[in-house]
């Protein structure tokens, strides 16, 4: 249903005699903003620039909030409350008003994200009446308008950036919008198998539908040429990956390709010139930008390859030549060790029997040697 709103009453600032205060404490208050302060958000920059366009102060705007409050137009908010099923088969302390309250909260937190012209200042869900129910109220409103502040208040043209478009007096944005939200509750209902009775009409607003229909063939459309580009990248580098061997001559290719192949460029986009505006200002410098990092990462890739097996040539070296120095190191050991066990027999031998008798003794020693030589050579 839609409220006349009270934010006081849904954020509990008084309490009306169907208001259970002991369970007050259950109820999910999601926002409370000031509404006045929301109109100071949205609106100050675009009042500014509205004013200082005026040549006769009569048309100058001194507080757009009140400008909207007083005006027969336009509400300065709007609230919807949402309900599942009534006191007698969802009562709030019963087990399935536990289930409504988890299907509303879980409804509200895409609420914001699906309505992005209607700014949420307040949010509540209540526990503490008979029946869970959820309080929203926003703002709604547009950008870039050419009548009055570019950025004003609206339901209808909100409702219209969003796409629902009026047609019949039975089918106005207003109309589309509500049962499109019915439509996004009773999904979530489903999924915790809460059957949605409609009462009262069963009629569908095809225009939302076939809107709808439209923009995600065109999200599909979309996401499947993205699959194919990517399928198209994983297959290309994955058969580099696997000749990397090659080095430098699949890295030229692969420049070339990111140059010239029609995978990796950014293709026109058809009919519209803000989409053309948005290719060669953004989307091409980033491309750009992109295809340089992918170049110099791949360059340091093979780099770092080339110094990984110069790397592994040099340890497996230094490796081999450890070896043959650990087992000369062991044999120098063990000949050192020789030599002095050699040097503790000459020095017992020299205290036993004199450096002189040692002298004798190693002359006569030199002196056979050299004998035993020279008849070796007869």
């Amino acid at each position: 249903m839609v409220g006349k709103g009270s934010v006081n009453h849904n954020s509990r600032l008084f309490t009306a005699e169907n208001v259970d205060c002991e369970r007050t404490h259950l109820n999910i208050d999601y926002c409370n903003r000031s509404v006045k302060a929301v109109y100071r958000e949205l609106f100050d920059a675009a009042l500014r620039h509205y004013n200082d366009k005026q040549t006769r102060a009569d048309r100058k705007i001194d507080d757009y909030y009140e400008k909207i409050r007083s005006s027969k137009q336009e509400k300065a908010f709007h609230e919807v409350i949402l309900q599942i099923g009534n006191v007698e088969n969802m009562n709030a302390q019963s087990d399935n008003g536990q289930l409504a309250k988890q299907i509303l909260n879980e409804y509200f937190q895409k609420f914001q994200a699906r309505n992005p012209n209607l700014c949420v200042f307040s949010a509540h869900l209540h526990m503490d009446e008979a029946t869970p129910h959820l309080h929203i109220d926003f703002v709604p409103f547009i950008t870039g308008s050419k009548r009055g502040l570019d950025t004003r208040v609206s339901l209808k043209q909100a409702l219209a950036a969003q796409g629902f478009k009026g047609g019949t007096r039975g089918s106005t944005e207003w109309n589309q919008w509500i049962q499109s939200e019915k439509e996004c509750l009773a999904a979530v209902m489903e999924r915790y198998g809460v059957e949605w009775e409609q009462k009262g009409t069963h009629e569908k607003h095809l225009g939302v539908l076939d809107y709808k229909v439209q923009e995600r063939a065109k999200e599909v459309a979309v996401l499947e040429a993205e699959i194919a580009a990517k399928q198209d990248e994983v297959k290309s580098l994955s058969a580099r990956v696997d000749n990397f061997n090659k080095g430098i001559e699949d890295l030229q290719k692969i420049e070339q390709a990111l140059d010239t192949n029609p995978v990796f460029q950014l293709p026109e986009p058809q009919g519209l010139m803000t989409a053309k505006s948005y290719k060669t200002k953004v989307a091409e410098p980033l491309v750009k930008k992109l295809k340089k990092l992918v170049k110099r990462v791949l360059a340091r890739c093979f780099e770092a390859l080339d110094s990984y097996y110069r790397l592994n040539v040099t340890d497996a070296n230094l490796y081999r030549e450890n070896e043959n120095l650990s087992r000369i190191i062991e044999h120098l050991k063990a000949e050192n060790e020789n030599l002095r066990s050699e040097n503790r027999d000459y020095r017992l031998l020299q205290k036993r029997l004199g450096s002189k008798q040692i002298n004798v003794l190693l002359a006569q020693a030199k002196q056979s040697k050299q004998r035993d030589k020279r008849f070796r050579n007869i």
